[in-house]
């Protein structure tokens, strides 16, 4: 699971630059975008989308010790300053955030490798206070089950399920709770949810929208109740191929994705390409592909090729968001955060 850090990201929301001590937790309320996520008295309860059921972490004091096996892990903690906390990591190459590139040089972070080819030497002498994870499938996989039998302490997260953006970015208030700032990543969220509710503009009248390359020799179009599908439609477009009622992407073939390119106002996220000449050599047919307007959202990516997108980008939709907006408004778009045009 991979997704640069946003710059000056604490200083522009006014988060105080604290350490990870306890605050006063704020009230127990519902989840107003998560849906596979609870935070409650000091319990934090994750919910598999696949059969239902649930983990629950619960918090009596703030964590020191994490290993994150996911980027996004990284990202959340990060946003609230809380960072320092992060003793492992799974894909270092894949690390946007600077700071914690630096720690893992240091040698003051490590990389405990994936779970099909993990560290479980280095994971037990870290002897973290948990090791977040991630599951594609309801089943427990081999290395998660080892790591419990090694007397690890798991606690496996969704948020890259979530079909709402702010839905992700909501994650904030369990990484408070982790860490003793619940109050201050509660308010932080609040702060991104306004912001991201005073830029949406669905419009009667969308731009259309061609989505992705193939990757490898499939080419994925997200459905239309999508994590990406809400964002587009909330900056005023609609992706071309979009299933209405559909959470899961689906498979167009070349010629299906050639005729919507014919109705295509703008092309997102085409794979590696920062270039047009990229992109043609892709693949030689899209120079048939009449659409002008091409961004690609690799405008942050780390030296080992992590896409900061899909890390930091989980904490900060309304930062996404008001890039695609400024795209389909704009003649000549600048000041992307995520985006850079292909041309």
């Amino acid at each position: 699971m991979s997704s640069f850090r946003v710059l000056g990201f604490l200083v522009a929301l006014a988060l105080p630059m604290l350490s990870c001590s306890h605050q006063a937790a704020s009230p127990a309320r519902t989840m107003e975008y998560a849906t596979l996520l609870k935070v409650e008295n000091g319990r934090i309860i994750s919910v598999c989308p696949f059969d239902g059921s649930e983990d629950t972490l619960v918090v009596d004091q703030p964590l020191s010790k994490v290993i994150c096996m996911s980027t996004s892990h990284i990202a959340f903690l990060d946003a609230i300053g809380c960072d320092s906390v992060i003793c492992g990591v799974s894909g270092a190459g894949y690390v946007s955030s600077e700071p914690l590139r630096q720690r893992l040089d240091a040698g003051k972070v490590y990389d405990v490798g994936y779970d099909q080819a993990p560290d479980y030497e280095r994971i037990v002498a870290l002897q973290p206070d948990i090791l977040l994870a991630y599951k594609v499938s309801a089943a427990e996989s081999p290395f998660i089950a080892k790591l419990k039998s090694l007397g690890i302490r798991v606690f496996t997260l969704y948020e890259f399920l979530e079909d709402h953006p702010l839905g992700r970015a909501e994650y904030l208030r369990a990484f408070g709770l982790m860490t003793g700032r619940e109050a201050a990543a509660d308010s932080l969220f609040q702060e991104i949810a306004t912001k991201y509710n005073s830029i949406a503009c669905p419009s009667t009248n969308p731009v259309h929208v061609l989505m992705n390359i193939p990757y490898g020799d499939i080419w994925y179009v997200p459905g239309a109740d999508s994590y990406m599908s809400r964002l587009v439609k909330d900056a005023g477009g609609q992706i071309l191929g979009a299933r209405e009622g559909d959470t899961e992407s689906r498979a167009i073939s070349l010629e299906e994705a050639f005729v919507l390119a014919q109705e295509a106002d703008f092309w997102l996220n085409v794979g590696w390409c920062r270039t047009r000449e990229e992109l043609e050599s892709a693949n030689p047919l899209f120079k048939d592909f009449q659409i002008q307007k091409v961004f690609n959202n690799i405008r942050r990516t780390s030296p080992g090729g992590g896409n900061d997108f899909w890390e930091s980008g989980y904490v900060r939709p309304d930062l996404i968001l008001q890039d695609l907006r400024t795209i389909f408004t704009t003649s000549t778009p600048t000041n992307l955060t995520y985006y850079l045009s292909v041309n």
